[in-house]
């Protein structure tokens, strides 16, 4: 039986405007809106990334936060 799609939880969120740019185009891709896609995204996560590329991505990412967020 299918999980019904509801939402529980609401939280604010930082994104990058590139960050932002993606998601809104992943969603368009797929015809789900913004929450819908994030849900996809984290409920699929282990499927949709590749263990490797997303340490490394992480790295760098973490290395420029500080400097991003001034």
């Amino acid at each position: 039986m299918p999980k019904r799609f509801r939402l529980t939880r609401r939280f604010p969120v930082s994104m990058t405007e590139d960050g932002y740019r993606k998601l809104k185009s992943f969603a368009a891709e797929t015809g789900l809106d913004e929450g819908e896609a994030l849900s996809f995204l984290f409920e699929n996560f282990d499927a949709v990334t590749d263990d490797d590329l997303l340490a490394h991505r992480l790295r760098q990412f973490n290395t420029t936060l500080d400097e991003r967020k001034r």
